[in-house]
């Protein structure tokens, strides 16, 4: 994805034609975040406005010197946990548990997901729990720290690997599964 930076300050302009260009050009990577995040298209669609309407109404912000790509990923990303927050206040299902510490490498796991597609793949992640899912998204495919994660979703550090630890643990009996 490669955008224009006469684009980019034509949506600081605000003039709609370059808005919804800026949609058609973004719109499949935008969509490929949300839908790591969320259990349905709606939710993915819904999220992904919302994320779009942040990222229009912050263009002035944006600095030339930072990929755009990576600026409307992190807008995308915040807008995605934000959400999850507020679905977490209102379930307020949250269980606290003790600190893991991380496991060895998983290498069963990744030669099983070397073996799969990523359709295939990513519904297997959409089984997990919420939170192991959030976790195992923000730390395995975002490349985010623990300590970030904690900060983004609530939640202490030990706790954030115990999601990690847990979400890999299914997966591999899900994988072990599917063989």
């Amino acid at each position: 994805m490669n955008i224009e930076i006469d684009l980019i300050t034509a949506c600081i302009r605000k003039e709609r034609k370059a808005q919804y260009e800026l949609y058609k050009q973004v719109f499949r990577y935008l969509m490929s975040i949300c839908i790591r995040y969320t259990h349905s298209y709606e939710e993915a669609n819904e999220a992904l406005n919302m994320g779009y309407l942040k990222i229009l109404n912050n263009m002035e912000k944006y600095r030339a010197d930072v990929p755009f790509k990576a600026w409307i990923r992190k807008i995308m990303v915040n807008v995605l946990i934000d959400e999850y927050r507020k679905q977490k206040k209102e379930k307020d299902n949250m269980r606290m548990v003790v600190d893991f510490a991380d496991q060895t490498p998983m290498v069963e796991l990744n030669n099983a997901i070397a073996k799969m597609d990523a359709e295939r793949i990513h519904k297997l992640i959409m089984e997990l729990p919420p939170v192991s899912q959030k976790v195992f998204n923000l730390f395995v495919i975002d490349g985010f720290e623990h300590k970030e994660i904690a900060i983004m979703l609530g939640i202490s550090e030990g706790t954030s690997k115990w999601h990690l630890h847990n979400s890999r643990e299914q997966l591999k009996e899900k994988l072990a599964k599917a063989m």
